[in-house]
């Protein structure tokens, strides 16, 4: 009897319009607040902000000029050795001395610099051709060292000559003296073969490691210099390692790319 009354109320007053409407409660309010308030913020984000991205790539200490094998062009046994590495050579100086069946023939620089890996020495013997010593291009060894990277060839395009890069060299970790800085001078207009990259660093080894995934293009990073730290470049720490930095160095370049907008990053 009792349900019959109260169906019977519901009836003469379905809509119930006597009775309060609560909108929502005071919690639901905040929450919807919340929303409005963080949809507006991505709002004026998606328009007005941007996203920051990095490219990694590997790379190496070098002079800008780079490096060149030095082939012996006779055979023959070393009987004497004119030069130490890290000596730095004139060109046409004489590097090694070779016996041949002709008599004693000299194995010289193609052209100057220093000298940084020497491989025939004295009693060994030498065939024509073969690879008998790594000449890095430079006058002078105060000349400032670059850093050479090698980018995914269709990567390039991306890259921007004054970007920023953040350099991790191997000699100096990172967790103890921050990166290297520095800043592209460069970018390779077309992707390099490993047999023009071998021709520039002087390393056949090095140019397979680099061209490992294909044709690289190469970017040059002019280092930052700096007055106060030992190495003469600029660190994110304030000292830097103690010591100079060599040509050679396998480093690890983190390249910044231009910022991109929000809605052209999102959008296809």
């Amino acid at each position: 009897m009792q349900f019959r009354k109260k169906a019977l109320s519901k009836l003469q007053s379905p809509e119930e319009l006597d009775l309060p409407v609560r909108f929502a409660r005071p919690q639901g309010r905040l929450a919807l607040a919340v929303t409005v308030v963080v949809m507006a913020v991505a709002g004026l984000w998606a328009v007005n902000g941007s996203v920051s991205a990095k490219l990694d790539a590997p790379g190496l200490l070098a002079r800008p000029g780079g490096s060149y094998t030095l082939q012996s062009p006779i055979s023959g046994q070393v009987t004497e050795v004119f030069a130490e590495e890290g000596e730095l050579l004139r060109p046409d100086a004489p590097l090694l001395k070779v016996r041949t069946a002709q008599g004693d023939r000299a194995v010289r620089a193609v052209a100057g610099g220093r000298l940084t890996a020497l491989v025939a020495g004295t009693g060994s013997v030498v065939r024509t051709g073969a690879d008998v010593a790594t000449v890095e291009r430079v006058d002078d060894p105060d000349d400032p060292l670059v850093a050479v990277l090698y980018v995914p060839g269709d990567s390039g395009a991306a890259i921007t000559e004054g970007a920023r890069v953040d350099l991790e060299v191997q000699s100096a970790p990172q967790e103890e003296f921050g990166v290297l800085r520095g800043r592209v001078g460069q970018v390779g207009r077309a992707p390099q073969t490993e047999r023009r990259i071998a021709a520039f660093l002087g390393d056949a080894r090095l140019a397979a490691e680099f061209a490992r995934q294909g044709s690289p293009v190469a970017v040059l990073v002019e280092l930052e210099r700096s007055s106060a730290t030992e190495s003469g470049y600029l660190w994110s720490s304030e000292d830097g390692p103690p010591h100079a930095l060599e040509s050679r160095t396998p480093v690890t370049g983190a390249i910044h790319l231009p910022a991109q907008r929000p809605v052209e990053w999102l959008l296809p």
